[in-house]
């Protein structure tokens, strides 16, 4: 949307000023083709972008994301839309539950048939409320209670109850652009960024946005969907939802794909606090996962982020994504935190999730309420120093974790 807006500017202003010249004939053309604006440009910023894929580590781990960028597959949430619900949108949620549990062992079966070519998509849609229509309700039956995250606050968002997030029942997005600095798997990316977030990052970079549930402009399904759409019609290699973080807008976003047509990766880029039962809606309908792991252990994550049991949480849920999915772990590294944090991680990571990839990172900085109260968070109050990120690399290559293609 943004390339078409300033390509539109650039036409008039070389209208005004030059006229019927060939340099403004030539200029038009050259700015008329989205390969130049959109599609080529990032290669020129991010040439890794390129190179990634001749990696064959990066083909290993993420098979079925190239194929999708090939066409060579269909992305899950447009399966999801063709297989038929039969049973009643209108049943007690514990019954919409156990239809759940069984449609996503078939979903699955119907999906590595499809990839397979043992099974044929649809031309079309199904007209019954599909497998993701039932997502969906079962959505918008926890926006009532909500649980989304792991806080599990039970506020009645449907009724403008607020609770930890601060969001009621409508989602915001604050921007959404193609973002060439993801990982060079990922670029370019079709970056949604929602407002507000689950979790209380005392460092956190994002405030602006994290912080303010008011941020940016609301957004209905069909308008997310027409967002997801212009990114695609871009350039994007996927469609990325981040923010603040989305699982307080899951309802928004699964229902958005009742209205996005194009065969594109759908990427959940997430604190991953979530509960158990947003795992389960999402594990089936994203493609990629693009999960943080901050913490190796709870008492770090109650002080900075303020969460609690968090381990065993993001653990369990790092688990389901690799199951379902392929999977970038997005690991910073904290000053003074290499030990308690980063080697458990690492560790963790190496044990349980062979075949993921693992972006460790150094852009640290002091940001949000760091700065404002060095002497109570002193150990995070400085850059990370070379000696750390080196003996994190290192951790990483002891334990064959795949961390170069991303990092």
């Amino acid at each position: 949307m943004l390339c078409a807006h300033l390509l539109k500017l650039t036409k008039r202003a070389l209208n005004r000023r030059y006229g019927p010249l060939p340099l403004r004939f030539i200029l038009i053309e050259l700015l008329s083709k989205e390969s130049f604006v959109t599609n080529s440009m990032w290669r020129f910023i991010r040439p890794d972008a390129v190179k990634v894929w001749q990696d064959p580590q990066t083909l290993q781990r993420l098979p079925r994301y190239r194929a999708i960028i090939d066409q060579e597959r269909i992305a899950k949430f447009l399966l999801a839309k063709q297989v038929a619900y039969d049973g009643e949108l209108s049943k007690a949620t514990e019954e919409l539950w156990k239809d759940h549990s069984s449609m996503s062992i078939q979903f699955r079966e119907f999906v590595h048939a499809v990839d397979c070519g043992d099974a044929e998509p649809a031309p079309v849609d199904c007209l019954e409320p599909s497998f993701l229509d039932l997502k969906v309700e079962l959505a918008h039956r926890i926006l009532e209670n909500c649980h989304f995250c792991e806080r599990k606050c039970g506020a009645d968002r449907t009724h403008e109850e607020k609770g930890w997030c601060k969001l009621g029942p409508d989602s915001r997005v604050s921007s959404a652009f193609l973002h060439t600095g993801e990982e060079a798997p990922l670029v370019p990316s079709g970056t949604i960024f929602f407002s507000s977030c689950c979790f209380g990052c005392v460092f956190c970079q994002n405030e602006d946005i994290s912080t303010n549930p008011n941020a940016g402009r609301p957004v209905s399904p069909e308008d997310l969907a027409k967002i997801a759409g212009s990114l695609g019609e871009d350039g994007a290699l996927n469609i990325n939802y981040v923010g603040g973080d989305p699982i307080p807008n899951t309802h928004t976003i699964l229902s958005s794909m009742k209205y996005q047509q194009f065969n594109i990766t759908q990427l959940w880029n997430s604190n991953l606090y979530c509960s158990e039962e947003t795992m389960l809606l999402l594990t089936d309908i994203f493609d990629v996962w693009l999960p943080d792991f901050k913490y190796g252990n709870d008492a770090c994550a109650q002080r900075l982020s303020g969460v609690q049991n968090y381990f065993e949480v993001v653990s369990r849920n790092h688990l389901m994504a690799y199951e379902a999915g392929e999977v970038i772990i997005r690991h910073l590294v904290l000053p003074n935190h290499v030990e308690c944090c980063t080697v458990p991680i690492l560790e963790w990571v190496a044990g349980n999730m062979p075949n993921c990839m693992v972006n460790i990172m150094g852009q640290y900085r002091p940001e949000h309420r760091v700065l404002k109260e060095r002497e109570r968070f002193s150990d995070i109050a400085r850059m990370v120093h070379r000696e750390e990120m080196n003996a994190a690399l290192a951790k990483a290559e002891e334990l064959g974790i795949c961390w170069r293609p991303v990092s």
